[in-house]
Formats: structure tokens, C-alpha cells, sequence
């Protein structure tokens, strides 16, 4: 009998003959949300098995794996070693991919116009407010920018995606990190706030001379103007795949306690500046030991079978010898 099965939005429960099943669920990063929900939708076709995943953001998504309200957590923000131990947590990376800054400005296409980190920091300050800015246009000579006061939109919720964005912003401008600094929410000096990747999208494609920043399978699903960015090493690179993996190729799992690692501002003239990973979260000690087993088996299914499927999403998956890695975790952390 599968133990797995999924919950109809009719309310409809299948079940066995013998017993009513289970559903994995899990809840938290909208970082993930697109990919995850591809591979849930194969993994249902192809074992009859079902994943109920809430996109709600990180930040409520270690909440609820804290309460054991769900089988596993997504977050962007990866939980250090000493909250793992004291919350009875295992934590491993699941997918990499990138957050990009994305714009509504009548005229201007997709990668037409490019952003540096310090101008990023200060728009999100409030400090530069009008695209005519000389920052911006000093930037972008030949693009035709609008004399508008520039609508500025962050994240509302507890958000991973706002963890690595702020992460960057803090290691390229002094101002940004004295002022403001890093956290899955932040106090922040200018803007309107939108709930989750989706939320931030849909008020970036209503808005006119907004920018936002989201996951780039969103800004690619919802057809937004994405910008390009300078990187650490002076050069400005476009948000395509070759750009993620060669940020993504510094990233060292091996040597990362629990691993915790950042991948913004990686080294490289190729490396796109703000990459991050979403990971998951599981009870070393699940109170249903059955259903865990079932998540792992899931997400054991999607290292070997769902590479194809995030890349389509411009996502970047683990390495083969860091999946391996994550495996033993699972033998060793995971009591099921």
C-alpha cells in the first residue's frame, strides 16, 4: 500500500482498502515553489504518491517544522549548526538558483539595461529615486530612461529570498550593512511590501517604474524585465545558467557544518552575484517515522530523476559527490 496520497482541494481523501493514508507535507520557501511543484506533479504521475507543499516563505517554514505541524521545512536561509541541535533538525541543500532584480520601465526589454550592487543598495535605501539618476545612467548610457520616481517593492513575509538579497546588499555596501543589514525581514527604508516571489511578481508586472527582486524562474514564468548585474569582478553578466553554475561552482559543501553556506558574491568574471540554495528541513526524531521515510524517498527521487526538470526552470542542481554527501546524512541523522 502507497502511504502517500494526495489530499483533493474537494476534500476527497483516497484510501486503501486496510487504512487511510498519509500525505507528506511541507511548507516555507517560495524559492523552491516552482520546481518543487513540477517535481511533485511527476513524482504523483509516476508512483501514485502526493507532496501538499504551502509557499509561504522561509521564515514561516522553519516556524512549522519547528511545531511539527509538517514532515519537512524550505528555507533560503540556511539554520546554523547550534539551531539545528537545539531544535533536533537535519538540514541539507536541495536545488541552487538565482534572485534577480526585475523592472517595469515602459520601453526597456529584458537584459537591456544593467544594475551594480552599491546603485542596487541605494535604490533600496531610498537615496536614489528617479530612474534619470546619474548612477543609473551612468550605468546604462545608451537606454532611454524615464525622469519617474522609482517604485521600489520588497518582500512583506519572512523570506529566504530577502535573506540572500540583503546578504549581498550588506557585503557591497558599507551604508546598506550599517544601516539595514541581513534577516529573512528587515526594516526597510523605502518601498511597498508584497507577500512571496509570486507576490513581489505580480506587483512588479502591475506597476509601472517598479523594481523588484525575485527567484529567476519567476521573473522567467511571468515574463517580467529582468536587469543585468556587475559582479565582483567588475563585469557585467546577464542571468543565464552558465552564469549561476559558475557561482555556484565555489560553493564547498564538504567543509560546510550542517551545511551552512552563502553564495552571494561569489569570485569569477562569469559568476552571477546573488545565488542561493533552498534546503530542507526533517526531524532527526519524526513523531511519524513512516511519513519521513516517504519524504526522503521523494526527495531521494529528485536527485536522481529531476535534474532535467530544474534546469527548464534555469535552476542549478547538486552535484552528484554533494548528493552523496546528503544521502549519508539522511542514513545517519534520520531515524525512520
Amino acid at each position: 500500500m502507497n502511504l502517500i496520497r494526495i489530499i483533493a482541494a474537494a476534500g476527497l481523501v483516497a484510501a486503501s482498502t486496510s487504512a487511510f493514508a498519509a500525505d507528506i507535507t511541507g511548507a516555507g520557501s517560495t524559492f523552491i515553489y516552482p520546481v518543487l511543484a513540477k517535481w511533485a506533479d511527476s513524482y504523483k504521475k509516476e508512483s501514485g504518491d502526493g507532496v501538499n507543499y504551502q509557499s509561504i516563505g522561509s521564515g514561516a517554514g522553519i516556524k512549522q517544522i519547528q511545531a511539527k505541524t509538517v514532515t519537512f521545512g524550505a528555507t533560503d536561509m540556511p539554520l546554523k549548526v547550534e539551531q539545528l541541535e537545539k531544535d533536533g533538525l537535519a538540514q541539507w541543500p536541495m536545488i541552487m538558483g538565482a534572485i534577480v532584480p526585475v523592472v517595469n520601465i515602459e520601453g526597456v526589454k529584458p537584459g537591456e539595461m544593467a544594475l551594480d550592487g552599491e546603485t542596487l543598495a541605494k535604490i533600496y535605501l531610498g537615496e536614489i529615486t528617479k530612474w534619470d539618476d546619474a548612477a543609473i545612467k551612468k550605468l546604462n548610457p545608451k537606454v532611454n530612461l524615464p525622469s519617474a520616481a522609482i517604485a521600489v517593492v520588497h518582500r512583506a513575509d519572512g523570506s529566504g529570498t530577502t535573506f540572500n538579497f540583503t546578504d549581498y546588499l550588506s557585503k557591497v555596501s558599507a551604508d546598506w550593512k550599517s544601516k539595514v543589514g541581513s534577516g529573512t525581514a528587515v526594516e526597510w527604508p523605502a518601498g511597498v511590501g508584497a507577500k512571496g516571489n509570486e507576490g513581489v511578481s505580480g506587483n512588479i508586472g502591475q506597476t509601472k517604474n517598479a523594481i523588484g527582486y525575485v527567484e529567476y524562474a519567476y521573473a522567467k514564468q511571468n515574463k517580467l524585465t529582468y536587469t543585468e548585474m556587475v559582479n565582483k569582478a567588475g563585469k557585467t553578466v546577464e542571468p543565464t545558467m552558465e552564469a549561476f553554475k559558475a557561482a555556484a561552482a565555489n560553493a564547498d559543501w564538504t567543509h560546510a557544518p550542517g551545511y551552512y553556506l552563502i553564495l552571494t558574491d561569489q569570485p569569477g568574471e562569469k559568476s552571477w552575484p546573488i545565488v542561493a540554495s533552498t534546503f530542507v528541513l526533517m526531524h532527526k526524531e519524526p513523531a511519524d517515522k513512516a511519513n519521513s521515510a516517504e519524504a526522503v524517498k521523494f526527495f531521494k527521487w529528485a536527485f536522481e530523476k529531476g535534474d532535467a526538470m530544474a534546469e527548464d526552470l534555469d535552476y542549478i542542481p547538486m552535484p552528484g559527490p554533494v548528493v552523496k554527501l546528503i544521502e549519508k546524512t539522511w542514513s545517519s541523522d534520520i531515524k525512520s
